[in-house]
């Protein structure tokens, strides 16, 4: 195997933005002053996962739901697998942080939903701490994300931080993926459009 295209650039971007956006929010959470700052960090993290989501239908073959999205058996095996001597390897996401990625999209989501509601004081006290509780739930899982990169770059001797930066991971020719820039750029469009139509309603 050689070195190939695996991340197209929207996905690495989406991924860094995520994480310089959660990284913000969670900083500025209890200043007052930084209120503005917390509330424009979220308002990135949400943006970040509305254009994921479509992205995981319409982007890149290993940016795609379809292509790490697997039964939960698999994630198990995979994890049992790096335990041996042998693990197993996945030219796009393993199974497991599959599962990962889906919880990180979700708690975002989730995150950034109660944070609207409660900027906009249209709850009590009770959805303030929920959103307190499900952004703690979500560094959690970064947490495990980060500890599950570090194993998986060790048990098979490749940098997969690297690979979130310059694309580029084990595998074999066939497998490389090719530039994704029009489909990027369409779905960035609609996706302010949809943005903008939402804020207007």
């Amino acid at each position: 195997m050689e070195r190939i295209l695996v991340w197209d650039l929207p996905t690495r971007l989406g991924h860094w933005l995520l994480a310089l956006g959660f990284a913000l929010a969670w900083l500025t959470a209890e200043s007052e002053n930084l209120r503005l700052v917390h509330v424009a960090a979220g308002g990135l993290v949400v943006s970040v996962v509305v254009f994921r989501l479509a992205w995981g239908f319409v982007g890149s073959t290993y940016a795609r739901f379809e292509s790490f999205v697997d039964r939960p058996r698999a994630a198990f095996t995979y994890v049992k697998s790096l335990l041996g001597e042998r693990p197993a390897h996945f030219t796009g996401h393993n199974p497991a942080g599959g599962y990962a990625i889906l919880a990180l999209l979700a708690l975002a989501l989730l995150a950034g939903i109660t944070g609207w509601i409660n900027y906009q004081d249209l709850a009590g006290d009770w959805l303030a701490e929920m959103h307190e509780a499900i952004a703690s739930a979500m560094l959690a899982v970064v947490v495990v994300h980060l500890l599950g990169v570090a194993v998986g770059s060790w048990r098979h001797k490749e940098n997969l931080a690297r690979a979130m930066i310059d694309g580029c991971k084990r595998g074999r020719p066939e497998e490389a993926i090719t530039s994704a820039r029009v489909a990027a750029v369409i779905t960035l469009i609609v996706c302010a459009v949809a943005g903008t139509w939402l804020l207007s309603l």
